[in-house]
């Protein structure tokens, strides 16, 4: 990862929502969402955001080429209470994706443990021996046969690093322009890695909050 030519886009972080405690942006695919090791990867969501809000505080992340909605606290005590609502899991999040094929159940689950690859990262692969709990729920939203290719929509119950990638790449379903996971022909489908985090629902000051982002693809 650390030797990777990271070559940011020019398109700006939108804002979603707004308010005292948290910025919810749309970050856009090929951002990074924090500072990478270097000089030439400090252009980031954080920095971009903190030009405007410098109190901005980064909550959690998404990879660098997921877009989507990815959350940011204004002050410490809203970092700390938004970080543990991701923690416990109170934090629901859905993504779409456009993946290679279409799985042979319009709907399914994805139950399969996560370790990271050492000797091939920022690579994961399935541990049925040490890896973590991994659990994605998936739906089949449409299937283009000229293509042949699937929109789903995908819920993850964990949030291990690259699950959504990996699992699919499970399913034999990998997403398109996935430059990790993705056989060679089917990442060269797509400019970039066609995952996007679409809505975030969680419950804060007594009041359910839902934040909705289409995706751009």
């Amino acid at each position: 990862m650390a030797n990777f030519s990271y070559t940011p886009p020019d398109t700006e972080p939108a804002i979603i929502d707004l308010n005292a405690d948290w910025i919810i942006v749309n970050k856009p695919s090929g951002l990074l969402s924090v500072p990478g090791r270097g000089w030439d990867k400090q252009d980031c969501l954080l920095s971009r955001v903190q030009t405007q809000y410098p109190e901005a505080l980064i909550v959690h992340r998404l990879d660098m080429g997921t877009s989507g909605l990815i959350m940011l606290a204004r002050h410490a005590t809203a970092q700390r209470a938004l970080s543990r609502l991701f923690a416990e899991r109170k934090i629901h999040k859905s993504y779409l994706a456009i993946v290679s094929g279409t799985p042979e159940l319009p709907t399914g689950m994805i139950d399969q443990p996560l370790i990271t690859d050492w000797p091939n990262r920022p690579r994961q692969k399935i541990d049925h021996e040490q890896g973590k709990p991994a659990l994605t729920h998936y739906a089949t939203l449409s299937y283009d046969p000229v293509a042949h290719t699937s929109r789903l929509h995908l819920t993850p119950q964990t949030g291990r690093s690259h699950q959504l990638r990996v699992h699919l790449q499970f399913l034999g379903h990998p997403i398109l322009g996935d430059d990790l996971y993705a056989p060679e022909a089917i990442r060269h489908q797509a400019k970039r890695l066609l995952l996007h985090a679409a809505a975030l629902h969680f419950t804060w000051a007594d009041e359910m909050r839902h934040l909705i982002c289409p995706a751009d693809f």
